[in-house]
């Protein structure tokens, strides 16, 4: 076999195995010394052969890696808000709450930044630019991710937003193989030819980073345009038909050390000599009823939790989500108690969620002159921060179903909701 011919099928065959180990990804949940030592490997023989990739592989990375930073950049992108929220998480992990004002704004540059070198790479701008900007950005990504999986200071980085959900440890892998690509297309910049002019190449990256800024103030304005969190229009957050709890309890051999699993109530507790032998460890539940990211807690003023009366209402009814009264916006909510006078009137319930403290709550209904018989119960600002990307929101359910979510800045009429209602029956 001759050195071109060798060179092209390795060449090949390590661009492969870089797209087989991105699939294993999701069998690998933990840290697992077998699987990094593996992605290590093929980054060493990426460098080691850097200079066996023909224009055809190179273009092939190029594209590979396009792709990636724009599918990551736009499922960020798409909730530039929801982005912030997880900046603020590492601004806690790392004791930097002074930095909390900088969030959205830090939002809005990573995402911009994934996407516009996204689009650079996909279409071949300032390719040798480019690969020191996509070199240094994943060096400084994968250092990160690296700290996250040995130390878990936030429990999802969210690379992907809320698109895709992976385990640190994962995260840190998916690194690893974007690095491999990096390294292909890094190390043979030079190969890389430019067909635009250099007038044309600054024109697209204006273009580019002008439409991605707009992208995402338009999804920070609004709602997001795609929803990927379990709150979203058309789902139902609870289960119709409940199913039994299951309670599974485990038990360690007093003198084996051998540890067993069993579905209560079918282990062996009548047997004396078993009780004798075996000892409790710990006990494990499995909810069929839960729906899945459903985990908001309703807390009324006697520290009842009241969340199934309300998510079980059969007709139309409203959460106002509001996870901070002291940010939300006065207008809307001076709107939303027109529409609360307006849902008394058709005998259709509202109540507002916030984590504001009671005599918070209090003094915001006493300065806006809100009803009092709009009602405020407590919940946590995590989950209210997930439910809706709004300060105040609205949501319409029926029967534990999201019928419809609005933004404080588009706060329906009592007309549209009708309309809705009415389309819904």
């Amino acid at each position: 076999m001759n050195t071109k011919k060798w060179q092209n099928i390795t060449g090949w065959a390590l661009i492969v195995t870089a797209v087989i180990s991105a699939y294993l990804i999701i069998h690998f949940r933990g840290d697992n010394l077998y699987f990094l030592s593996f992605l290590l490997f093929e980054m060493v023989l990426a460098i080691r052969f850097k200079r066996i990739f023909s224009p055809a592989m190179i273009r092939t990375a190029q594209i590979v890696l396009g792709l990636l930073f724009l599918f990551s950049g736009f499922s960020k992108g798409v909730d530039p808000l929801g982005t912030a929220y997880r900046i603020e998480d590492y601004f806690i992990a790392y004791q930097t709450e002074w930095m909390m004002p900088a969030a959205v704004f830090l939002s809005f540059v990573l995402n911009a930044a994934e996407l516009l070198m996204g689009a650079l790479l996909l279409f071949n701008i300032k390719p040798k630019q480019t690969s020191w900007l996509v070199l240094l950005m994943m060096i400084l990504f994968t250092l990160t991710t690296f700290n996250d999986a040995l130390n878990n200071p936030v429990p999802d980085c969210g690379c992907f937003g809320d698109a895709l959900i992976m385990t640190n440890w994962q995260t840190f892998y998916k690194n690893l193989v974007i690095l491999i690509f990096v390294m292909i297309v890094f190390f043979n910049r030079r190969k890389i030819k430019n067909v635009y002019s250099h007038s044309a190449q600054w024109a697209m990256i204006a273009g580019f980073a002008a439409i991605f800024i707009g992208f995402q103030y338009l999804n920070y304005s609004n709602l997001p345009m795609l929803d990927f969190r379990p709150w979203k229009v058309g789902n139902k957050m609870i289960i119709d038909k409940q199913l039994p709890v299951k309670y599974y309890l485990t038990y360690k051999n007093k003198k084996t050390g051998e540890v067993k699993e069993y579905l209560s109530p079918d282990f062996p507790y009548d047997d004396p000599r078993w009780i004798e032998e075996w000892e409790y460890v710990s006990q494990r539940v499995e909810d069929p009823n839960v729906v899945p990211g459903m985990n908001l807690a309703i807390i009324n003023e006697n520290g009842e939790d009241v969340t199934r009366s309300y998510l079980n209402i059969p007709d139309f009814h409203f959460f106002v989500v509001s996870w901070d009264l002291a940010k939300a916006d006065k207008t809307a909510f001076r709107q939303i108690n027109f529409l609360h006078e307006k849902a008394i009137e058709y005998d259709i319930s509202m109540i507002v969620l916030t984590a504001s403290f009671p005599e918070q709550i209090k003094a915001f209904k006493k300065r806006l002159g809100i009803s009092e018989d709009l009602r405020f119960f407590n919940a946590d600002d995590v989950v209210l921060k997930a439910m809706i990307r709004a300060n105040p929101g609205l949501i319409l359910m029926k029967d534990g179903k999201v019928i419809e979510k609005w933004h404080h800045r588009h706060l329906p009429g009592w007309d549209e909701i009708e309309k809705i209602m009415k389309a819904e029956n």
